[in-house]
């Protein structure tokens, strides 16, 4: 199973959603939310998971972003309605970033009926251990997120790996210098390694702003299988970064070179074929729907490796 971290952004929740409106989401993938406002994108999205009959979790305490102080503010009030009735369904499970609060969140969701196989933790610092196991006291039905290190050797039973896959660069332009790289093979063996799924924060990175700029060059991110069935990430960067003018004309320029490769490589998710439409057209969808894109054809393609789709 996969259980890719998403931050909550509205182009990442329509990312998922719009791959489940077109049946493409494998049900082997259970996307993990970390809620970073409280928006209609976001209730709509577990509306629809629900509806669907489909797994997702949602983080009960989010650490970035601004949804605890939305929740407050009266003007959410209808949101955060819909969104009280949204999370008693049993299909929207209980995730818990593991802190020193942790026991007495847990003992809660219990009392409220809440079993341990609908509670997701995600235990990533080494000093948060302790509360895990004073919250679930060798419970061999919670399943829990870790990094892969020794630190989390304690956690043995129901283990998830994650790991950062995205090597992030300070800028866009620096992609230039290595444009193909390695990016994963936890999908061959974390069964090998004693995990009963993997985790990671997709072609987005761990790294969260809680504002964009307006970056100096645009830059595409594919993954793709190699030979050996390893993803790589391929990097489709535009060519007059001098300063930040023209982003729809350095889209373009970043989108042609990714249909050009694509003429060998022969992607057909939903996404690459939307990318060679946009090509086609010289439009230009903003840089928000780019990275909804990308994220879109990971999701997609991982997910027929998962279903025995990919030879």
């Amino acid at each position: 199973m996969y259980y890719p971290i998403l931050r909550g952004r509205q182009n990442e929740l329509l990312a998922i959603k719009e791959l489940l409106n077109a049946s493409v989401l494998s049900d082997k993938i259970i996307p993990i939310i970390e809620p970073v406002k409280l928006s209609p994108t976001l209730v709509n999205t577990l509306t629809a998971f629900t509806e669907a009959n489909r797994d997702l979790i949602l983080i009960r305490n989010p650490k970035v972003g601004s949804f605890n102080v939305d929740a407050k503010n009266s003007k959410n009030a209808q949101y955060k309605e819909k969104l009280k009735k949204i999370l008693d369904e049993k299909k929207v499970l209980r995730g818990v970033i593991v802190d020193k609060a942790t026991p007495e969140r847990v003992s809660n969701m219990r009392q409220k009926g809440a079993t341990d196989e609908e509670i997701i933790s995600l235990c990533t610092n080494p000093d948060s251990i302790k509360f895990h196991e004073e919250a679930f006291s060798g419970s061999s039905d919670v399943r829990t997120v870790v990094p892969y290190a020794p630190a989390f050797r304690r956690i043995r039973k129901n283990r998830i790996l994650l790991e950062d896959k995205f090597n992030k660069r300070n800028r866009n332009q620096d992609y230039v210098d290595d444009p193909d790289e390695f990016f994963s093979n936890d999908h061959i063996y974390f069964e090998d390694d004693g995990y009963v799924g993997f985790s990671d924060y997709s072609i987005i990175g761990q790294e969260y702003s809680e504002s964009g700029f307006a970056p100096y060059a645009v830059a595409i991110h594919i993954v793709y299988f190699d030979k050996f069935q390893e993803l790589r990430v391929r990097h489709f960067v535009s060519e007059d970064n001098d300063d930040i003018s023209d982003p729809a004309n350095k889209f373009y320029q970043a989108v042609k070179q990714l249909v050009e490769w694509n003429k060998t490589m022969r992607l057909d998710t939903i996404a690459i074929k939307t990318f060679e439409k946009i090509c086609e057209e010289q439009s230009y969808p903003g840089l928000g729907v780019v990275k909804k894109l990308s994220l879109m054809h990971h999701l997609e393609l991982i997910g027929r490796f998962l279903d025995g789709d990919v030879k």
